[in-house]
């Protein structure tokens, strides 16, 4: 096997770790919670989950990433798979220490009753941006999937 053989396999791998995280954690395992267990239950489980998945993906993306950039050197930003990737991180990025870390504060404060309307409507806000962004994310890594993580050779590799 060759250093390039070598290197797609590792970046095939990366890329369905962290598209497969996605994709379970989203469509599986999420609902699976919500159906079986009490919502604050459920929704603490997927949030770890969440997060689990969310270094993952930054260990993933950055790793995919540097690869990339390894391989194609100046030019790794006119292919749209390293814009993509790095779309994809910057998302994961900002939901885990953005995000995450409010919501988190804001569950807090809605422990206790009584919940004021402003922390409930603020937790269903940044749920709703987290929501759209992890979908962007799993449409995005499903491209990755389906065209490849890299360009195509003229040999066709």
């Amino acid at each position: 096997m060759t250093q390039s053989a070598i290197i797609q396999a590792v970046e095939r791998t990366l890329l369905t770790l962290w598209v497969g995280g996605l994709w379970m954690t989203g469509l599986v395992v999420a609902p699976v919670l919500f159906k079986h267990y009490e919502r604050m239950l459920a929704g603490d489980i997927a949030g770890r989950l969440f997060g689990a998945v969310s270094w993952l993906g930054m260990l993933c993306g950055a790793s995919l990433l540097a690869l990339a950039v390894v391989r194609a050197r100046q030019q790794v930003w006119r292919d749209w798979r390293a814009g993509v990737l790095l779309a994809m991180l910057a998302m994961t990025a900002i939901g885990e220490f953005g995000l995450a870390v409010r919501m988190r504060e804001l569950k807090e404060l809605m422990v206790l009753p009584p919940v004021a309307p402003a922390v409930l409507s603020e937790f269903g806000r940044l749920h709703s941006i987290a929501s759209l962004m992890f979908l962007v994310n799993s449409v995005f890594g499903l491209a990755l999937v389906i065209f490849g993580i890299r360009p195509r050779t003229q040999a066709g590799s």
